[in-house]
C-alpha cells in the first residue's frame, strides 16, 4: 500500500521558540513542516534579507506547491519612543512584516490553483500598545492589517487568513526583552488573569485550529493567546 503523502506546511523562524512548537505540533497533526530559519536543520536563510528569502522560497517550492504557511519569524527591538532608531524600525519592518508579505505572495499561486489555503501570521498582544515597543508594535499591528485585507481578497479562492496575538510566552525572545526580576517583568506576570506565563505549546495549539481543513469559515480574525490580558483592552 503506498505511503500517504503528508501535506506540507511552511513555517518561518521555526527553529526555536513559538515556531519550533508550531513545527512540532504540525508533525503531530500529520503535516510535513518546511522550516526556513537562520539556524536548525531546515532551509537556512537570512529572512531579514529579501534576496535570501527569495532563494529559500525557491528551494521550498521546488518540491511543489505549499498551501499552508505560518508567518512566525520576528524580532523585538525594545526601545522607548525617543530612543528607537530608524535603523531598528527598518529592521523590524523587513523581518516582521516584509517577510510575511514576500512569503505569502510566493505561496499564493499554488493556493489559488488548489482552491485551498491557510495563512496564519504571528502578531502580538503588543499590537494593542505596549511601552518600549514602537517598532515591534507597529509591525505586529500591520500584520493584523495585512491579515484582514488578505481575508477579504482571498476568501473566494478557499484561502483563509488569520492572526495570532500571543501575550507573555516563556521563550528566549521574551526573556531577552523582559529581564527576569525587573519590575516591569514582574508587573506583566502579575497582570495575567490566569496567573501564569503562556507556553509556546499554547500558541501552537491555537495555530493548529486555524490551519485545519475544517476552519474554512474563520478568516480575518485575530486570536489573542494571552491568558486574558487583552480583556478590557480591545474592542468586542
Amino acid at each position: 500500500m503506498p505511503e500517504l503523502i503528508r501535506p506540507r506546511i511552511l513555517v518561518t523562524g521555526g527553529a526555536a521558540g513559538i515556531g519550533a512548537a508550531i513545527v512540532e505540533r504540525a508533525r503531530v497533526d500529520g503535516y510535513d513542516p518546511v522550516v526556513v530559519d537562520r539556524a536548525g536543520d531546515g532551509i537556512i536563510a537570512d529572512l531579514s534579507d529579501p534576496d535570501s528569502t527569495a532563494a529559500a522560497l525557491e528551494q521550498a517550492l521546488a518540491g511543489g506547491p505549499i498551501t499552508r504557511v505560518v508567518n512566525n519569524v520576528g524580532a523585538v527591538f525594545p526601545a522607548s519612543a525617543g530612543e528607537q532608531t530608524l535603523t531598528e524600525l527598518e529592521a523590524a519592518f523587513s523581518l516582521n512584516l516584509r517577510t510575511a508579505m514576500q512569503v505569502t505572495q510566493a505561496l499564493l499561486p499554488g493556493m489559488r490553483d488548489a482552491g485551498f489555503g491557510r495563512i496564519v501570521s504571528i502578531s502580538s498582544r503588543a499590537a494593542l500598545g505596549k511601552e518600549m515597543r514602537s517598532a515591534y508594535a507597529a509591525t505586529k499591528a500591520a500584520l493584523i492589517g495585512l491579515t484582514r485585507v488578505w481575508a477579504l481578497e482571498l476568501g473566494e479562492f478557499g484561502i483563509t487568513a488569520n492572526a495570532l496575538g500571543p501575550g507573555p510566552i516563556a521563550t528566549d525572545l521574551f526573556n531577552k526583552a523582559n529581564p527576569a526580576g525587573a519590575p516591569r517583568t514582574r508587573a506583566i506576570i502579575e497582570g495575567i488573569p490566569v496567573k501564569r506565563m503562556g507556553s509556546a505549546a499554547d500558541v501552537a495549539h491555537a495555530a493548529s485550529y486555524l490551519l485545519d481543513d475544517r476552519s474554512g469559515f474563520v478568516t480575518g480574525q485575530t486570536l489573542y493567546v494571552c491568558g486574558g490580558m487583552t480583556v478590557g483592552h480591545s474592542g468586542v
